[in-house]
């Protein structure tokens, strides 16, 4: 009896020291606690939005890591969380799973983003069609040399293609499979990176590379050709503008999921960033807004 009584005891300790699905905790200090997992593609704006909104309530801390989109979907079904961010829709898997764990996910498409194809400076490709990429990442794509699109690079004797792609818990990885490679699947053999900005450094330093992700993390040091969806269509830069208006080929939703409405401080906040204030934050950083706004 007394070691049963010692197991109770135990179990009780424990259950009233976790967080209950949807509910935001307390810091030491008494500050409510928000706690935001996810998408690398989100993080830069979602912390420069947890940044800013330590001016709109002092009385809410927004707690923002990284991990990828899978990462946080998994994190809100299990109520370790109280937003995910994803660049990805979850997946039909992902929603039974959280039924089954009684949440109901609420998806809240916060914004837009083009994925954009980079490659090395020195690289002479300016235009590249969906077909091309296709060739290059997809399982059973005959393009595995530079020369098989009839360029050289200089800095790439090799003539290798070096195909850098992101790690498969990625809504970035999910995203560009289903609007590039269709029902296909990634070639063996790509360097798969964390996050983001490790795709944009890789490409930068290798002349013979060509990567993928968000269009904010674009720099002055690599290349974006334009895309076409068909070998007669109109060729696309990714922007900010055609990522909007859908025009650029791999454009996608931004979301932010909770576990049902979002309620209280979770609430307040998630209205915050529909409003221009949050909005215009997102802009500053590279993507497209929801809706027109008013940043001046």
């Amino acid at each position: 009896m007394r070691a049963l009584h010692l197991t109770l005891l135990i179990t009780s300790l424990i259950g009233c020291g976790r967080p209950q699905k949807g509910e935001e905790g307390k810091s030491s200090s008494g500050r409510t606690v928000i706690q935001n997992k996810g998408s690398d593609t989100l993080v830069n704006v979602a912390q420069a939005w947890a940044e800013t909104y330590k001016n709109v309530d002092a009385d809410v801390a927004i707690a923002v890591t990284g991990g990828g989109s899978g990462t946080g979907v998994s994190a809100m079904i299990n109520g370790t969380v109280d937003i995910a961010n994803s660049s990805r829709s979850m997946k039909a898997r992902e929603i039974e799973s959280a039924k089954a764990n009684g949440v109901e996910p609420k998806e809240n498409i916060v914004g837009y983003d083009a994925l954009a194809v980079f490659l090395h400076k020195s690289n002479p490709i300016n235009e590249l069609t969906i077909e091309q990429i296709k060739g290059i990442y997809g399982e059973g794509g005959a393009t595995e040399k530079w020369s098989d699109l009839g360029i050289s690079i200089p800095g790439c004797p090799s003539d290798e293609i070096v195909r850098v792609s992101r790690q498969n818990n990625s809504g970035t990885y999910a995203y560009f499979k289903k609007a590039v490679l269709g029902k296909g699947e990634y070639k063996l053999g790509s360097r798969d990176m964390h996050g983001s900005k490790d795709v944009v450094d890789l490409v930068e330093k290798t002349p013979c590379a060509i990567g993928y992700s968000g269009l904010a993390y674009a720099n002055d040091h690599i290349k974006m050709p334009c895309v076409q969806k068909t070998a007669d269509g109109d060729c696309v830069t990714p922007t900010v503008p055609t990522a909007a208006d859908g025009t650029y080929p791999i454009a996608r939703p931004l979301f932010m999921y909770t576990a049902g409405e979002p309620k209280g401080a979770v609430k307040q906040y998630m209205d915050w960033i529909m409003s221009d204030a949050g909005q215009c934050i997102l802009l500053d950083k590279g993507y497209a807004s929801i809706r027109d706004v008013n940043c001046s």
